[in-house]
C-alpha cells in the first residue's frame, strides 16, 4: 500500500486512514521499529506489559519500599469526611 507524507507543523508524516486503524486496533500510541533498511509499525496493546514481572523482581531484590511515607503525621483524615 502506497501513502503520503504529509507536512505537519514543522515536521512531516503519514496518515493511517480509519479502516487501518480499526484493523490493527491502533489507538494512540505505535511502536516504530527500524531494522534492515526499512520502518515497521506495530500496534501497542499492552502499554505496560511486563510490568508484573519487573515489579516481583523489584520485590525480590527489596526494590519495592516507599521513598516517602504514605501518611503524614499531620494529616486530618477527618476532612474527608
Amino acid at each position: 500500500m502506497e501513502v503520503s507524507i504529509i507536512k505537519i507543523g514543522n515536521s512531516k508524516g503519514l496518515r493511517l486512514n480509519k479502516s487501518i486503524l480499526e484493523r490493527y486496533n491502533i489507538t494512540d500510541k505505535i511502536e516504530l521499529i527500524l531494522e534492515k533498511g526499512q520502518i515497521v509499525l506495530r500496534p501497542i496493546d499492552e502499554p505496560r506489559k511486563g510490568w508484573d514481572k519487573e515489579f516481583q523482581r523489584m520485590n525480590e531484590n527489596g526494590d519495592d519500599q516507599l521513598l516517602i511515607e504514605d501518611v503524614f503525621e499531620d494529616e486530618n483524615f477527618e476532612e474527608w469526611n
